[in-house]
């Protein structure tokens, strides 16, 4: 009989394959994050980095590619049992797409003080404009997330000087 592991360490598992997928848009000139869509049998179904700079695109978000990732293999846009983890609080326009696919979880590792539209700087999910009631659940691996992002500034700003 095989044991499944606690909500809590199945999230720190899927947190740590998003921030290894952060990693790689970091080392690529991206902003390091990381989202992944995983159904509701637990299999990872979409994976995503940041690509905007790389496609030239200002919606190529982690977030958006993995939602689009997710409903092309589930053959449908209502992502309803799904759960998305991501290493960076959503922004208003990723928090919109979240709403619209019909996530059933969002679970976040670092807040954003500048554009979160989670919890942070907007509260998009639990707006008069939200026809969808998202579970939300943040800081999974937070330092984690929060000194990736921190140091990939930081040298950021060391080679622009």
């Amino acid at each position: 009989m095989s044991q499944i592991a606690p909500p809590y360490e199945q999230h720190k598992y899927w947190m740590q394959q998003a921030v290894a997928l952060a990693e790689l848009a970091g080392n690529a000139g991206e902003v390091p994050v990381g989202a992944i869509v995983v159904d509701g049998t637990g299999k990872a179904i979409a994976q995503a980095q940041n690509y905007r700079e790389r496609h030239h695109d200002p919606t190529a978000h982690a977030e958006v590619i993995a939602l689009r990732l997710a409903g092309q293999h589930l053959q449908t846009w209502h992502l309803n049992d799904c759960t998305l983890y991501v290493t960076l609080e959503p922004c208003p326009m990723c928090a919109g797409a979240i709403i619209q696919a019909r996530i059933k979880l969002l679970v976040y590792g670092a807040d954003d003080p500048k554009t979160g539209a989670i919890r942070t700087v907007l509260n998009i999910p639990d707006s008069a404009c939200s026809y969808h009631r998202l579970a939300v659940l943040g800081g999974i691996l937070e330092s984690n997330c929060r000194q990736q992002l921190q140091t990939w500034f930081a040298q950021k700003r060391m080679v622009n000087r």
